[in-house]
């Protein structure tokens, strides 16, 4: 037993100081993405695929395999769900996958991480497509590779990657979900579009201070949980999340002064990625229990805040009077919801409504599989890109700013890590079912700007297991049920039936 209890120590020591070296490299890319200046992009790519390359071989060191086996049998980890258990699972599997990726291939993804973000990012404040294509052609390249030497057998080099971010998600099970999702989604807009009441968004359409705008982000996200003392808010061209550690979590947002609900959700959505990162176990840090579980889980907490509380009347009839003050307006909370949930078909993901959001999402989940598999070359992306815009969402593109390089994520590899948004708000929408019955009216809570009830549900339904339990399981766990489309479905009708008058079920 001791000998057991000794040889865990020292794994989880390992584990730990893994993540202390990859926490650095997060800093790094947190520092790119806002205090930077231009020119550091070369030596900033040198810092990373160094610190990360470093972190790889820790990660795939044989010490851990040698560990592992004297660690086989012992009875503290015989339940799989345990922090023992679960830590002894997870790492055998993650160790395994890392094992099959070679240090150069992690140091060069790391290193062109770093140079096609600061190529995109110049690409689309000059609105020229042709300065990003070279180092996108680049990481599709080295995503590829790693894709085919991650793939388990029976598995696309897509799905290796998309599994990076949501593990044993198929892809085969997804198109089938999202064309469901799609065509409910097609019905509600055209019923939508057919309504008789329609928005007056002239409140949208006005100038809001950016100072008044960064006052109001961080009250907000104050106000729903996001703990200050151990997170910041700042600025960026793109919005995320980073979490540095236990007690440091950085969001981003972005101001525009002829757009409020880009600050407004954003800073909402990033919050909620942060509020999880906030409640996983602490004394877990880079092991398994103090792990998110997946990128659709992570989503979930995101979407939830942004959406399903951040666009209820309850929420504005609760921050009429803070937003009223703010910008010396006078509308009422119903004026405000209602602008808020407006449906109008957009050109960028980041600023679409619900009703159109996921359609957004199937474009890029169909485009970069024709990426990966060879099938689509990034000479035809922006045609591609536009056509798809065209067809599936009703809108065309002026500018390759505002199409194909409005996303930072093809820039940084990661592909795969779209379908993760739709998924997202899938199980959002169930999970806040499931809270509201279990807490009663949360619409009365929120009025009286008291969200702690639905923070401390998902911390103890979601947060508090880190990563010991799959997807799945912990969706069935906290709600009773497997993930369905239905409850998002049922949360949308209910939304715009206030919004446009309709039916809130289907007619």
């Amino acid at each position: 037993m001791t000998d057991h209890v000794q040889t865990f120590a020292a794994l989880r020591n390992h584990l730990h100081q893994t993540a202390l070296l990859a926490s650095a490299a997060e800093l790094l890319q947190w520092d790119e993405r806002t205090m930077m200046p231009p020119d550091g992009s070369e030596f900033r790519a040198a810092q990373v695929a160094y610190l990360s390359g470093r972190a790889h071989a820790m990660r795939t060191s044989e010490q851990i395999e040698r560990w592992l086996d004297e660690l086989d049998g012992w009875s503290a980890a015989s339940d799989p769900a345990s922090d023992i258990g679960a830590t002894l699972r997870l790492t055998r599997k993650d160790y395994e996958k890392q094992r099959r990726l070679p240090g150069q291939l992690v140091e060069a993804i790391a290193s062109a991480t770093v140079r096609g973000q600061g190529c995109w990012d110049a690409a689309r404040r000059n609105d020229d497509y042709a300065q990003f294509q070279t180092a996108l052609d680049e990481m599709i390249s080295l995503q590829r590779n790693a894709g085919e030497l991650l793939a388990e057998p029976g598995q696309s080099t897509y799905e290796a990657l998309l599994d990076q971010y949501e593990p044993d998600a198929r892809v085969e099970d997804l198109t089938r979900v999202f064309a469901g999702l799609r065509d409910e989604l097609v019905k509600l807009l055209s019923e939508i579009t057919a309504s008789p009441r329609q928005v007056d968004d002239r409140l949208l359409k006005q100038t809001y201070s950016v100072d008044g705008q960064r006052q109001l982000s961080k009250a907000l996200a104050a106000a729903i949980g996001f703990d200050f003392q151990r997170g910041r808010l700042d600025e960026t061209s793109h919005p995320f999340c980073t979490s540095l550690g236990p007690s440091d979590c950085r969001i981003l947002t972005r101001y525009e002064e002829n757009w409020l609900p880009g600050s407004i959700f954003g800073t909402l959505h990033e919050a909620g990625h942060g509020m999880y990162e906030q409640g996983l176990p602490q004394d877990w840090y880079g092991l398994p229990p103090g792990s998110f579980v997946s990128l659709g889980i992570h989503e979930s907490q995101s979407r939830l805040w942004e959406n399903l509380v951040g666009r209820s009347l309850a929420f504005w009839k609760c921050f009429t009077p803070l937003i009223n003050e703010t910008f010396s307006e006078t509308a009422t909370p119903a004026q405000w919801h209602a602008c808020f949930n407006r449906v109008q078909p957009s050109l960028i993901r980041v600023e679409a409504d619900e009703a159109t959001y996921n359609l957004h999402i199937i474009v890029r989940f169909e485009l970069e599989q024709a990426l990966i598999s060879g099938e689509l070359s990034t000479a035809e992306l922006p045609f591609a890109w536009n056509e798809r815009y065209t067809s599936v969402i009703g809108v065309s593109p002026p500018s390759a700013a505002n199409g194909v390089l409005q996303d930072v994520h093809w820039s940084a590899g990661l592909f795969g890590y779209f379908p993760t948004y739709t998924i997202g708000n899938l199980v959002a929408a169930q999970l806040y079912q499931a809270a509201d019955a279990a807490l009663g009216n949360l619409d009365r809570q929120f009025e009286q700007g008291d969200f702690a009830p639905l923070l401390n549900w998902l911390r103890e339904h979601v947060h508090t297991h880190g990563r010991k339990y799959t997807a799945d399981e912990l969706i069935q766990n906290a709600t009773g049920k497997p993930l369905s489309a239905e409850p998002l479905i049922a949360s949308l009708r209910q939304r715009y039936a206030q919004v446009y008058d309709l039916e809130s079920s289907p007619g």
